[in-house]
């Protein structure tokens, strides 16, 4: 048995995975054997301001708090954080509470949704991603009914595409004042990108107020600058109950989630829920987060430029290349997916890309393109050529 198949023994996992990482730096990382890729996978939106940004890596390096805070202690950079997240978060999302990461952190908001509106039914999106735990699974795709059997009840699901249908069918689940919250990524980024019209946002976030379910935005992956603003939901205005945070809320460089909501909400999980968590808000962690977030305040305008430049130099290259047959294009700031029509060619170019040093994601018919939101400008365009030649 070779070294890497006795590893993935070890770690209960079935295939050999696609890259032996040994190191990574800036828009790169670099297998055991020290071959060089483009990452376009940036650790499916973690490392959205390139592996190794000094800016946080120094955080984490001049550290010199507490091995570990007890949760029901007081750690003044907790405070910090929070009063941090609150002033870059839309609407009146004014208190968090700690996570390990966002699996976790919508745990923490199906929980305060349940406890606010003494409700029990969810709704989401069909075939979305909210993470692995177990209620999370529940409210997501309907799949993963078919192999755990015993999720929780009453989740429902709406149909994409995300038009007048969809919204019907919202209103006729939310009508019966039975469902405590709908939650969804504002722009879905295990649905091949999907972005919804601004007015369908309006009207989910109008048929939310009216039957007193809260809603809740998943900001856990395309949150922290990665469609083009600091959170998805400012693209459409969408003042949240809750919302969910991790990834890249420290860059990669330690583990951490999020779930910050209004005075209200809050308080109604304050009182009467289980929010302990062992590990959540390392304090080492605590501080990179920090770091992440001032550099984001501080960087915003210069952040937000770049990734609208470079989005759209990705827009008009991936547009211009050729493909076999059916080729789209779903772009949101640095959230990209490239349908090329069919599942098999999308995993034949994903090989390629790879032997050739570009690394991105299969997903269904087409491609998943996440380049660091920082992602340099030469970087993307040797990456646009090995994608076109790999197309071939």
């Amino acid at each position: 048995m070779s070294a890497t198949s006795l590893e993935n023994t070890y770690l209960g996992m079935s295939e050999t995975p696609a890259v032996q990482v040994r190191r990574a730096k800036g828009d790169f990382v670099y297998d055991r054997r020290g071959k060089k890729y483009i990452d376009f996978v940036m650790g499916w939106c973690v490392g959205n301001f390139g592996w190794g940004n000094p800016q946080i890596v120094a955080a984490a390096e001049r550290y010199d708090g507490p091995d570990y805070v007890y949760p029901e202690y007081s750690y003044a950079p907790w405070g910090e954080l929070a009063r941090l997240l609150a002033s870059i978060s839309p609407g009146n999302l004014t208190r968090s509470f700690r996570a390990t990461g966002g699996s976790e952190a919508v745990e923490l908001a199906i929980q305060a949704a349940m406890l606010h509106t003494g409700r029990k039914k969810f709704v989401a999106l069909e075939d979305s991603y909210h993470g692995n735990t177990i209620g999370a699974m529940s409210i997501a795709s309907k799949e993963n009914r078919d192999k755990l059997s015993n999720l929780l009840p009453y989740c429902h699901r709406i149909p994409t595409p995300l038009d007048d249908h969809a919204l019907d069918r919202l209103q006729s689940v939310l009508k019966g004042r039975d469902v405590a919250a709908f939650i969804m990524e504002p722009v879905a980024m295990n649905l091949g990108v999907l972005i919804p019209g601004k007015s369908f946002m309006t009207e989910v976030q109008q048929l939310c107020r009216r039957y007193g379910t809260l809603l809740v935005m998943d900001e856990v992956a395309c949150g922290f600058c990665r469609t083009g603003k600091v959170f998805a939901s400012e693209h459409f205005d969408v003042e949240p109950d809750i919302m969910t945070m991790g990834k890249a809320i420290t860059g990669g460089v330690a583990g951490m989630g999020a779930t910050i909501m209004t005075e209200e909400v809050a308080d109604s999980l304050s009182e009467d829920g289980n929010i302990w968590s062992t590990f959540g808000w390392h304090p080492r962690a605590v501080d990179v987060a920090i770091a992440t977030v001032k550099y984001v305040k501080r960087s915003r305008r210069e952040l937000l430029r770049h990734a609208a430049e470079l989005s759209e130099y990705f827009r008009t290259s991936l547009s211009s290349m050729s493909f076999r047959g059916y080729s789209a294009v779903n772009i949101l700031g640095l959230a990209i997916y490239l349908n090329v029509g069919d599942e098999d060619y999308a995993e034949e170019i994903r090989k390629k890309c790879q032997r050739k040093g570009l690394l991105l994601v299969t997903q269904d018919d087409g491609l998943l393109l996440i380049p660091a939101v920082t992602v340099d400008r030469e970087v993307a365009a040797r990456a646009m050529d090995i994608l076109a030649d790999s197309a071939a």
